[in-house]
């Protein structure tokens, strides 16, 4: 922690949360590249464009998402802003990548295993958005406005 600032137990949960998001993520696509990507374990409702789709994501995941989830772990256990701007753009991800993943399912006619599995923490990072927005004093962000003339 930042000085002898408290982690309070909203941010020690998000923290948490996050923890678990990017366990699950390197296992879930682990799992996905040493299972589905083979011939036989391809459902038949999986065409090109979604087998493409879903390697495109794990690609992006492994890079980014994962990342994200690590770094905001770390920032937001030590209180650092960065590890605050970190969750808030996983929140982000957790967002748009469920919702690009269920409007491709339910078009599909089959729901994906992810789609399960992380379909939880979308209504969680809607929550930590403004649960973060809250307590960003904590990270050492004003929570003054400053104007272009550098009045408040």
């Amino acid at each position: 922690m930042s000085g002898n600032r408290m982690r309070s137990k909203t941010i020690t949960v998000i923290a948490v949360v996050n923890a678990v998001g990017a366990i699950l993520t390197a296992v879930f696509w682990s799992l996905v590249f040493f299972r589905i990507f083979a011939a036989e374990h391809l459902p038949p409702e999986l065409d090109a464009g979604s087998v493409s789709t879903t390697f495109g994501f794990m690609v992006a995941d492994l890079l980014w998402a994962l990342l994200l989830l690590v770094v905001s772990v770390i920032g937001l256990w030590q209180l650092r802003p960065w590890g605050w701007l970190a969750a808030q753009m996983i929140n982000i991800l957790w967002i748009y990548s469920m919702t690009v993943i269920w409007c491709r399912d339910i078009d599909g006619g089959h729901v994906s295993p992810g789609a399960i599995l992380f379909l939880p923490f979308v209504p969680f990072a809607v929550w930590a958005i403004f649960a973060l927005w809250r307590k960003r004093e904590d990270f050492g962000l004003s929570t003054h406005v400053q104007t272009t003339s550098g009045q408040k």
